[in-house]
């Protein structure tokens, strides 16, 4: 802002609710900068009266115009040169304090002082407050205590003055005032020195802000952060209140913040941010003439070329000679720019003056424009009100036609009763005919009395005739001016909408002109803006030019030097490439080495792993382990994905050996996939017919030995280019496509042949829990002659408790066949029982499947009692199993449930069945456990002799026991979700054909062990469809079959 800014307070004597103030009384005023101007306006602020004016006003601000409020206000003019006083204390009118303006006049008095402590503090700061970048750093300095304390005191000067507008704007609200009136506008006056101070406060304390953030942590500014997003709410709504007021428009433009602060977190914020500027509008002249404009403007650039060739001529000299080097070249060319760059500023700047000459006339225009639509809008309110005056006399002249109306009445009643009179004087004289005999011989009384008779009688006709023609004439005028005073009221009514229209018409009008008009400041503001920017364009092209002057001849003095200082780094990073060059080749063998020393360490782990898997195929202990086709057809396919993989990791690596890792990877997954199918199909095997099982176990012998030819050729250079991969993917295929021959087809029976696999299954089962009964008895004989003691106890115990539940389900199978026999029985009505079962096939199956698992649980459970008695195996197997046979037997209680009917006596006992068996699985469980825990020894730890070293080792050895144990148990638990998924997904995948669909016979599975029964098998069921995996602890519910 040019100029020194300068704030004044006077006072003068005036009437006031709280007394009389000493006139005269005057606060200290900021000092003005050195070297600025020293005028400045001052305006008067006169206490205790409803038209007292405060105001605050700088050089530029107001063109150096005071206001003043009430008659006879005094303007005294203050200046603020010489030094400032050593002390400031803040004037004493505390019977004004509790008045609206004395309190402003508090707050105004307090932000004074706050200015002039800032100015005492920091004199390199005008009383405009206006600096460059570089003097702000110069006040801050390089401590960041001061700049952490600069920016305080430009926090408690922001909010004082942000005190003194939200208190003027609280008392404008309170007091209804608006912008244009005299109490308004005495507040808002010192609020445009509020604006010229908040502007550049708001841009050194962003400046600063950032300055600190760079110095200090985040969380020691949190304080400064969160003060500055206040002020900066409050200043941008204090921004957008007072630009929206007609007095602040014409006095000075307002700049608008940002939506947002500043994100002083980020560094890169700080060149997003633009420093708000305050533009007051100079006043020019109203005499001012547009020729005037362009013909100032015309006369200086005339003589800048010659001065510009002066100031050349003086700083390079005179040429010499015709023959001109490059800098007189390059000169001559930034002297051809600058006189082309000012020929077209002054271009622009006599087009920027002809095109504000012709805005001030549109201005001029659209004003005459507005009050020619003011006059209008009067006119047509005088129009209105005429009208209203017409519309009450229209309304009186009605009130008069419906008083007539009653008039006219009135004469119809009297010629009523004048008719009826008249009737009776007719009577009257027909009685007189009727004697007029007698009458002739009166006398001539009589006859006199008969001649005024009939003269009353014709004067009777004729007031009858008198009065019908005046009733007649009223109601011919009531009808007439009834009829005029109809059409003058619809008249009147369509000029008054007229009227209506038209004034609708002109205040459109007239806010389209003041529209236009705002539009019209908004383009003039912005040429303003625009005028300036080249103006500094200007400046900054000169300064380039003297820039550029002194930039070519230090380039020409370093140029020499650079090129020596080149020339050695050349030589010097020449021997240093060759140096890299060398220790790069070093690398890169290194790298070759290390990335197939890593393939061959992986081959050479893959090639145990298959080895591994391969030698399982000929161990004897891996007989017992069996594993389902569907699963070994997912390890297949894996393996061959896998195998896919390992081509392109091959093919990858023959191409840039630097890079091993995507061979590294496929070449481990390949292995363990490869190894997992070779395992999982000797294990299918032993559960698979013989031709099968067979064909199987030498396709995945010849699958390990493909594949432990691969890895071989992998693990060396010369053969690793040979190896080719795509060779295990035969016999891949080949276990693929045995595994798919092996899957289960419980469901290839022919309807009509599933009424006998019925029978025959719920037979083998009767038979398997009957042999399973008769084992046990044996296993018990057996340990009464083997043990003795609380082993013979324990055992007798637990044996007892297997035939409890051996003789529970042999019972509930018993029930389950009386139950399905009655089912038939119920619902085959006229159809055979073959036919009844073929129609219900889905249901049969069910039985089929829930019956088998019945008899592979009583198996299990009898081999796991009989290696429990022989102490070969685990109590925990017990423990299974019995959880296992009490699923099958809820399995097939709810496959017989399905069509029985509730109120059957064989469904309710087999209920009690059910629960029987669950009873008596529980106490196989009770006392398996008892046992375990009478018979496995526990013993008391000694901690004799044990030294303090000794505990402390024991204790973590113990502790990564325990470690190791939770870990063991995590894995097994995960282990055990995945079978149990395996088995879900297994039993599954057995479809269920349609009734119209024909079957084939199941092939006969492959028995296992000789200790086996042919029962030992585990079905596949059918899961239900509202069955779901428990997620949390991997575990699944038990299938049921799907009817």
């Amino acid at each position: 802002m040019p100029g020194a800014s300068s704030w004044a307070l006077t006072t003068r004597r005036g009437p006031s609710p709280s007394g009389p103030m000493p006139s005269g009384s005057r606060f200290p005023a900021a000092p003005s900068s050195a070297g600025s101007s020293a005028t400045s306006s001052t305006r008067s602020f006169e206490m205790g009266t409803p038209t007292c004016c405060m105001t605050a006003s700088g050089t530029g601000a107001t063109s150096g115009r005071s206001e003043t409020c009430g008659p006879g206000a005094e303007v005294p003019n203050t200046s603020l040169t010489g030094p400032p006083a050593p002390e400031i204390s803040s004037p004493s009118v505390p019977g004004h304090l509790h008045d609206r303006y004395g309190q402003l006049v508090n707050i105004y008095t307090k932000l004074l002082l706050t200015k002039i402590s800032f100015h005492l503090k920091h004199p390199e700061f005008p009383a405009g407050l206006e600096v460059t970048d570089e003097v702000l750093e110069k006040a801050a300095g390089t401590d960041v205590n001061n700049v952490f304390q600069l920016t305080v005191e430009m926090f408690d000067y922001m909010d004082c003055a942000l005190k003194l507008s939200e208190s003027v704007f609280r008392q404008l609200n309170t007091a209804i005032a608006v912008s244009q009136m005299s109490s308004g506008q005495c507040r808002l006056a010192p609020l445009i020195q509020v604006i010229q101070d908040c502007s550049p406060l708001y841009h050194y304390t962003v400046k600063l802000m950032f300055k600190l953030h760079s110095c200090l942590p985040a969380d020691t500014l949190q304080g400064h952060r969160d003060r500055f997003h206040e002020q900066f709410h409050s200043l941008r709504n204090f921004f957008r209140r007072a630009s929206d007021m007609l007095y602040f428009k014409r006095l000075i433009q307002i700049p608008r913040l940002p939506e947002g602060p500043p994100n002083f977190l980020r560094a890169s914020a700080l060149a997003e941010h633009i420093k708000p500027v305050v533009v007051i509008p100079e006043e020019a002249p109203e005499d001012e003439e547009p020729e005037n404009l362009i013909e100032i403007g015309s006369g200086p650039p005339a003589a800048e070329p010659a001065v510009v060739a002066d100031l050349f001529e003086q700083t390079f000299g005179p040429p010499n000679g015709s023959m001109k080097d490059d800098r007189d070249l390059q000169i001559e060319t930034l002297k051809r720019e600058v006189e082309t760059l000012r020929t077209e500023l002054d271009k622009i700047q006599l087009e920027a003056q002809r095109y504000m000459a012709q805005l001030k006339g549109q201005v001029n225009a659209l004003e005459a424009e507005l009050e020619e639509q003011r006059k209008q809008k009067q006119k047509a309110l005088v129009d209105n009100e005429q009208l209203r005056h017409e519309v009450a006399r229209l309304r009186a002249a009605q009130l008069e036609g419906e008083r007539h109306q009653g008039l006219r009445e009135e004469a119809e009643k009297k010629a009523s009763a004048t008719e009826a009179r008249y009737n009776k004087l007719k009577e009257k004289h027909s009685e007189l005919i009727t004697t007029h005999a007698e009458l002739l011989r009166k006398n001539a009384d009589t006859a006199k009395q008969l001649t005024v008779t009939q003269q009353s009688q014709e004067e009777v006709a004729r007031v009858k005739e008198q009065l019908a023609f005046q009733v007649e004439q009223v109601k011919r005028e009531s009808e007439m001016k009834l009829e005029e005073q109809s059409d003058q009221l619809e008249k009147l009514k369509r000029e008054l909408e007229a009227k209506a229209g038209e004034l609708v018409r002109v205040q459109a009008a007239l806010s389209h002109a003041e529209q236009s008009g705002l539009e019209l400041s908004s383009r003039l503001d912005a040429l303003s803006a625009e005028k300036d920017t080249l103006s500094s364009v200007v400046g900054q092209r000169q300064a380039e030019l003297v820039a550029a002057q002194s930039l070519v001849r230090e380039k020409e003095a370093a140029l020499d030097q650079e090129q020596q200082r080149s020339s050695r780094e050349r030589d010097e990073l020449q021997g240093r490439l060759a140096d890299k060059e060398s220790q790069e080749q070093g690398l890169q063998r290194r790298l070759l080495d290390e990335q197939f020393a890593m393939l061959r360490g992986t081959a050479a782990e893959a090639e145990r792993i298959l080895q591994d898997a391969v030698g399982k195929l000929d161990d004897p202990l891996h007989l017992r382990c069996t594993s389902s086709p569907d699963y070994l057809v997912s390890r297949a396919q894996a393996a061959l994905d896998a195998v896919s993989a390992l081509e392109k990791g091959h093919a990858q690596y023959l191409i840039s050996r630097a890079d091993a890792s995507a061979l590294v990877a496929a070449l481990t997954r390949f292995s363990h996939l490869a190894a997992d199918t070779i395992v999982h199909g000797s294990a299918t095997s032993h559960l698979a017919p013989t031709d099968p099982a067979d064909r199987l176990i030498d396709t995945c012998r010849e699958c390990g030995v493909q594949a432990l030819e691969l890895v071989r050729q992998l693990q060396d250079q010369q053969a690793l280019l040979q190896a080719r991969p795509s060779l295990v993917q035969t016999p891949l295929q080949g276990i693929l496509q045995l595994g798919q021959e092996l899957k289960p087809k419980i469901l290839d029976v022919r309807q009509e042949e599933l009424g006998a696999v019925v029978d025959k299954e719920m037979a083998a089962t009767s038979a398997a829990i009957e042999d399973a009964v008769r084992r046990i008895e044996d296993v018990m004989n057996q340990a009464r002659h083997a043990s003795s003691g609380v082993k013979l106890e324990v055992n007798e115990r637990i044996l007892n408790s297997c035939t409890d539940l051996m003789k529970a389900i042999r019972l509930l199978v018993t029930t389950s066949t009386s139950l399905q026999k009655e089912i038939v029985e119920s619902g085959r009505g006229a159809a055979t029982q073959q036919e009844f079962y073929a129609k219900n096939s889905r249901w049969t199956e069910g039985l089929i499947s829930a019956s088998k698992a019945v008899g592979w649980g009583a198996t299990q459970l009898v081999e796991s009692a009989d290696r429990v008695v022989l102490h070969t195996g685990k109590y925990e197997e017990l423990i299974v199993c019995s959880h296992e046979i009490a699923a099958s037997t809820a399995q097939l209680v709810a496959a017989s449930k399905v069509k029985a009917d509730k109120h059957s006596p064989h469904l309710s006992r087999l209920q009690e069945c059910s629960r029987a068996v669950n009873e008596m699985a529980a106490s196989v469980v009770a006392s398996t456990r008892s046992g375990q825990e009478q018979i496995e020894d526990r013993d008391t730890m000694d901690f004799s002799g044990l030294s303090l070293i000794k505990l402390k080792k024991q204790e973590m050895e113990t502790q990564v026991r325990v470690l190791e144990l939770e870990k063991t148990l995590e894995v097994e638990r995960v282990r055990l979700g995945e079978l149990r998924k395996q088995h879900y997904m297994l039993a599954g995948a057995v479809g269920t054909p349609g009734a119209d669909e024909p079957g084939r016979p199941s092939a006969a599975p492959r028995g296992g062990t000789s200790k086996k029964p042919p029962l030992a098998q585990k079905p596949s069921v059918a899961p239900r469809q509202d069955q779901q995996l428990d997620k949390k602890d991997g575990s699944y519910a038990a299938p049921l079959v799907n009817y």
